[in-house]
């Protein structure tokens, strides 16, 4: 039960007897056992170099508490465990690098796959999806597939996606363009989940889809933004560039979010909040009409009320107002 921790099972026998007589007799307890005193002495050894037993103040060997002493073995194996997987993870690192290296002066074309066909590209993605255990960086922008074609571009399966990637403390980012926010309900999915840990951000255009997992693989759709085709590009100074093109939009991207409600005095209503929020995400009226299930008119109107009850001309003064109120 114990070997985990490094004691063997007789040796575990031997504990177990001490526990229930403190003052045991080597002696004894071989002849009980049936083993030779010596084994059983080294045993006594043994348990008490791991902190098992410690000699009171007649000489005598008495156990400790199985809440402190093992619970300290346990920590101990632990950081030992830690260190030597950091130790063993580094030589993999290393090794890795010494493999890319040979690859790309052997045959640079391995370090980036070529997939054609739905059927082969959906899997693939799903597949790299779930490997995903540290960041996921994602240029966001139409075309979209659903989920009958087997990928997770439906809300609720983004949602459960996010949700369980931030549970495990994966690095969530993504930018968006108003293209992004075609499909009404899209805009109040993406606050859900920047609520669930993703960071979001915004740019008036991208060139293209990108998806960044662990800084290790890129995946590029080839044709049109659809996944019909895709380029998965693996550690290579391509993928270097793919990482620095994507910070680099990343930096320049307007953040995404909720405008916080004001500590005292009249605040913005909800409809208000989402109206500014989509106003300084940069969605035009056609847009925002579509995410608020309203007509492009009415939602004019309602965009035109908001400047009026912010005194401002335009959308510019509008959302310095707003920022000045505290409602962004």
């Amino acid at each position: 039960m114990l070997q985990a921790l490094g004691i063997s099972e007789f040796d575990e026998d031997v504990y177990r007897a001490f526990l229930n007589r403190a003052g045991l007799d080597a002696q004894e307890y071989a002849g009980t056992a049936g083993v030779s005193p010596e084994r059983v002495r080294h045993a006594v050894a043994r348990l008490a170099g791991l902190g098992l037993l410690r000699r009171d103040g007649r000489g005598e060997f008495r156990p400790v508490g199985p809440g402190t002493a093992l619970t300290a073995l346990l920590d101990r194996r632990r950081l030992e465990a830690e260190a030597a997987f950091a130790g063993v993870r580094s030589v993999v690192d290393d090794l890795a690098e010494e493999y890319r290296a040979g690859r790309l002066r052997s045959d640079p074309g391995s370090l980036v796959e070529v997939l054609s066909g739905r059927d082969v590209v959906a899997p693939r993605i799903d597949e790299l999806n779930r490997s995903v255990s540290t960041h996921i960086w994602i240029l966001d922008k139409p075309p979209y597939l659903d989920r009958a074609d087997g990928l997770p571009h439906t809300n609720e399966a983004e949602k459960a996606s996010t949700a369980a990637w931030a549970r495990d403390g994966v690095d969530i980012r993504s930018v968006y363009c108003p293209e992004s926010m075609e499909r009404p309900g899209r805009f109040e999915t993406v606050l859900e989940m920047a609520a669930l840990g993703e960071q979001a951000r915004m740019l008036p255009s991208l060139p293209f889809k990108l998806h960044i997992i662990d800084r290790r693989v890129a995946l590029v759709p080839l044709v049109g933004g659809v996944y019909d085709s895709l380029a998965v590009v693996h550690p290579s100074g391509l993928l270097d560039a793919l990482i620095e093109l994507y910070e680099a939009y990343w930096a320049r991207a307007e953040p995404i979010g909720a405008p916080a409600r004001t500590a005292g005095g009249e605040g913005p209503t909800p409809e208000e909040v989402a109206l500014l929020t989509m106003l300084r995400a940069g969605l035009k009226d056609q847009a925002i009409a579509r995410q608020l299930g309203l007509s492009t008119r009415t939602a004019t109107r309602r965009i035109a009320a908001l400047m009026a009850r912010l005194d401002a001309n335009t959308r510019f003064q509008a959302g310095s107002e707003a920022h000045a109120r505290g409602w962004i």
